[in-house]
Order: structure tokens, then C-alpha cells, then sequence
């Protein structure tokens, strides 16, 4: 396992098409504003050496036993998924934003047992492809980004029927060793630090949109992968050469759009190639780990938010408030409840084919529909409680005038025992949760991560077995005619009672 300093020497000069705001990067890990990135993964690192968090950032391979980090990891058991939940809400309680390495990890389980599932069907070799890719992963201590999300052009028309076939990633030339791909993948968090880019399908496919079904792993730095790293709001902070006005001073995230101009691709790194039958499937697996892992991360940032909030509330000499303690304790009980549908969703993992385990869709998929409502409300909250000085307050470069800052320290004081800069500080990190760059991570994220709301209401229908519930609903209602059997348990249960008062 590598160290967080290990992990930051690895990928130095790693990925190589690398622009920012319109200009190309020289050196990613000193750009201002990757570097919080960077720490962030790094954290995933460190906490595999931190002897507080050793039980849930370590485990054994089920290749060969060896210890590795838990984000290279498959998963055995129930009790595996459910310190996957608890591993992610403690990385978002140390970082407060996204710690990038979630999708890679729930892309490796979603190829487990698709693979296997493939070769049982068709008879291919990918499982065993997968397997010594996976071998790689742990021996390597890779970053993977799972890249799944198309940019989709039309959104009323399927792959094949775009008027540009490159708006999904897709196979152009078939060789002997190896294919050539073309597309590109949008959002792909922490993109610029991994090791490893996973491909998978965006959807399920149909026998017209076999050169669509695509799963592949790629070094981050092979020819033909562009990152274009997007905006995020207040991103230019970063560039100030000051923390006090960046909120989060340590941690942030960065999203990118990687472009696949043309990429070649060994048939080794390649698990699945025209199955479009299995992509449903690849995409529900992936889609319910992913939207499992919502419920520990975002719980964790959070348990930092309801923190800042609190404390803000106590800078502000309004803690002991009736209506800041209810408040506070309304985030806390949303909070509560997205943790609680992460481990449901886990202890109910059932086992694949394939041994690993996967987690119950439904309540996975609550999880995740959950996720979509819960931060926004956390996130109101804490700016009810906050007040609008989160988003008036004067700048560092105000601060550090000399004129100016008397003035600032006199007039924003809250309580006589906190310094203002305290005060200031706690504000800005609300406003970065919740309109600034965090709000990619904790918001925005939590709407759009791992499939916007409209996704899990339609996997929630498949699941939720609505038969049986209306079969249920008639018997009781006697538009079902089974009153016969109701009434021969009502009489034995009635002369079992009347015989034991006898």
C-alpha cells in the first residue's frame, strides 16, 4: 500500500493533456487550483497508515490475502459493503468534499461479476482479463476513474442515432491487438490524479449499438486522453495565493471532461467488446454501488457542514436559540437518515454468481433519491442559520488593508471571546459548502452523481415489486377470493385461544 506521499510522487508528470481555464498545465500537482485535489486523494492514502482508521482503510485481497487499501478492494460479504459506508463518512468528515476514489472502486466490483457473468453466457475470457487487471490495481495501489458518463448529444435519440456517432465512446477499428476508441466522458471527478481511466457504458444497449458496449482500462497518459478541466463556482480564489476567502483551505475536487481522440487499447485491457446484452447490467451494478457510496460520503461532509453551522451559531452568540437548536437538529436527523439507507442497503447485499456481493438495489436506490433532496435542505438550513454575512463579508485583501481592517475586526465581531477572523473564517467554509466550490461535491453532486433523480425512480418502480403490494392490498380488501382460508385460520386461532383459557 502506498504512503500519501508515495501516491503523490506517482502520478508527477502522469497525465500529460492537461488544460485549465483555456491554458495548457506544465505541472498539475503545483497548479492552485488542482492541489486541493490532489490532498484529497492523498487522504485516502494516509488514513490506510492512520492507526484510527486501519480497520476500515485496510483489508485482504481475495486474490491472495495480501493487505490493501480498501479502495482496491471487492466485496465478500455484507460486512465489507458496510465498511465501505463507513470508510467513505469517515474520508468525508476528515476532507469535507469529495475524495475522488469512489467511482474506480464501484467500477471494479460492477466488472467483477459482470465479466463472469459474461463468460458463463458467451464463453469469452474476460473474467480472467479482469482478474489480472485487478491484480495490477492492488499491487499498484492504483486511482482508477470510472468514467460511465457519455456526454449523449441528443437526448431524445439512442447512440446509433446520433447525427455525430462520437457522443458516446465507441469502437472505430478493430486489430489484431487491440481497438482503436473514440468519444468523450463528462464529469469525471479527480480525473487528472488517477492512475487508471475504467470505461464502462452509459446505458443499456441494443443489438444495433454493439460497437457502443464498451468496458476498458487505460494508463491515464496513453496517447489520445485530453483533460479539460471544468469551471467550479469561485475557482479563481484558488488562484489568490490566500486561504482565508477559499472556505475548505486544505481539500476541494475538480471535474473533468476527458477526450478519447482515437485511443488504442490492448485486447488484455479490454472486458467487455459488443456484449450490448450486459450492459444493463454493468450499468445497474455500478449505478447501485455508486449510489450506496452517497450514503457515507456525503454523510460525512455533512457531519461538517452541521459542524460549521453550530459553531457559526456560536460565534454569532445564537447557539442556546429554540429555533437554531431545532433547526440544527433537523440537519442532523437528514444526515442521520442518508447513513442509515447506505449500511440498509448493505447489510441486504445478496452474493452474485460470481461470490461478490451486491448491494440491494432498492434501498440503494432510495439512498441515492434520498441524496438528491437531503443536502439541499442541510445546505438551506445552514444558511438560515448562518446569515447573509456569509455571502457579504469583506475580502482578504479588505483584511489585510490596514486601513480597513480595524473597521472589520470592530464591526463583524460576534461574541467578545472569538476573534472576527474565526468567525470569518467558519463563514466562508459554509459558503463554499454550499454556493462555492465544495457545492460541486456536496450539492450539485448529489443531484446529478451516480444518475440524476429520474434514474432511481425508475430503478425504485423496477424493484419495488409493486405486484405483490396490490396482491396484498385485494386480499385484504376481499376483491380477492381467498376469504375462505382467512376464515379457517380466524376459527383454528380462536378455539386455540379459547382452549388455552380453558
Amino acid at each position: 500500500m502506498k504512503t500519501a506521499q508515495e501516491f503523490v510522487t506517482s502520478v508527477r508528470g502522469l497525465a500529460s493533456q492537461v488544460y485549465v481555464l483555456g491554458d495548457p498545465v506544465a505541472d498539475p500537482l503545483t497548479h492552485p487550483i488542482l492541489r486541493p485535489s490532489l490532498n484529497a486523494l492523498a487522504m485516502t492514502y494516509q488514513l490506510a497508515h492512520d492507526d484510527s482508521a486501519i480497520a476500515l482503510m485496510q483489508t485482504r485481497s481475495s486474490l491472495d490475502g495480501r493487505p490493501i487499501n480498501c479502495f482496491t478492494s471487492i466485496h465478500r460479504s455484507p460486512e465489507d459493503l458496510v465498511r465501505k459506508v463507513q470508510a467513505l463518512r469517515r474520508l468525508g468528515q476528515e476532507t469535507g468534499t469529495c475524495f475522488q476514489r469512489c467511482v474506480g472502486w464501484d467500477a471494479l466490483n460492477a466488472l467483477y461479476s459482470t465479466t463472469f457473468e459474461i463468460d458463463q453466457a458467451k464463453g469469452t475470457s474476460y473474467h480472467k482479463r479482469f482478474l489480472d487487471y485487478l491484480k495490477s490495481v492492488q499491487e499498484n495501489d492504483w486511482v482508477l476513474n470510472g468514467a460511465m458518463t457519455d456526454v449523449k448529444g441528443d437526448r431524445s435519440k439512442r447512440p446509433s442515432e446520433q447525427a455525430d456517432p462520437d457522443l458516446f465512446v465507441h469502437v472505430v477499428e478493430r486489430q489484431r491487438n487491440g481497438i482503436i476508441v473514440r468519444g468523450a466522458k463528462a464529469h469525471q471527478t479527480g480525473a487528472v490524479f488517477s492512475h487508471e481511466i475504467v470505461v464502462m457504458p452509459t446505458l443499456a444497449l441494443r443489438s444495433s449499438e454493439s460497437d457502443y458496449a464498451l468496458a476498458f482500462a487505460i494508463p491515464v497518459n496513453t496517447p489520445g486522453v485530453i483533460h479539460i478541466v471544468g469551471r467550479q463556482a469561485s475557482d479563481t480564489r484558488k488562484l489568490e495565493g490566500t486561504t482565508f476567502d477559499v472556505g475548505n483551505v486544505r481539500f476541494g475536487g475538480h471535474e473533468v471532461l476527458v477526450i478519447l481522440d482515437n485511443v488504442f487499447v490492448p485486447w488484455e485491457r479490454v472486458f467487455m467488446c459488443g456484449e450490448y446484452e450486459f450492459a444493463g447490467m454493468l450499468v445497474e451494478r455500478f449505478a447501485g454501488y455508486h449510489r450506496q457510496s452517497y450514503g457515507g460520503c456525503k454523510a460525512g461532509v455533512g457531519d461538517v457542514l452541521i459542524g460549521a453551522t453550530a459553531t457559526a451559531a456560536e460565534y454569532a452568540g445564537v447557539a442556546e436559540a429554540a429555533h437554531v437548536k431545532r433547526k440544527i437538529g433537523e440537519m442532523i436527523h437528514l444526515n442521520e437518515t442518508l447513513y442509515a439507507c447506505g449500511i440498509a442497503c448493505s447489510h441486504l447485499s445478496q452474493p452474485t454468481a460470481s461470490g461478490v456481493y451486491l448491494v440491494d438495489l432498492l434501498l440503494a436506490n432510495v439512498c441515492k433519491q434520498n441524496v438528491t433532496r437531503f443536502p439541499y435542505e442541510i445546505a438551506r438550513l445552514a444558511e438560515d442559520i448562518a446569515g447573509g454575512l456569509m455571502v457579504t463579508m469583506p475580502s482578504k485583501k479588505d483584511w489585510d488593508n490596514p486601513r480597513l481592517r480595524p473597521y472589520i475586526e470592530k464591526y463583524l465581531k460576534g461574541v467578545a471571546e472569538v476573534p472576527t477572523e474565526d468567525r470569518l473564517r467558519i463563514l466562508r467554509l459554509i459558503e463554499n459548502f454550499t454556493l462555492g466550490t465544495a457545492a460541486v461535491a456536496y450539492r450539485t453532486e448529489s443531484m446529478h452523481g451516480a444518475g440524476s433523480p429520474e434514474a432511481q425512480v425508475i430503478m425504485i418502480a423496477r424493484q419495488s415489486n409493486l405486484a405483490q403490494k396490490k396482491e396484498w392490498a385485494k386480499k385484504l380488501a376481499g376483491i380477492i377470493p381467498d376469504w375462505d382460508d382467512v376464515r379457517g385460520w380466524l376459527a383454528k386461532e380462536m378455539a386455540e385461544t379459547q382452549a388455552s383459557l380453558n
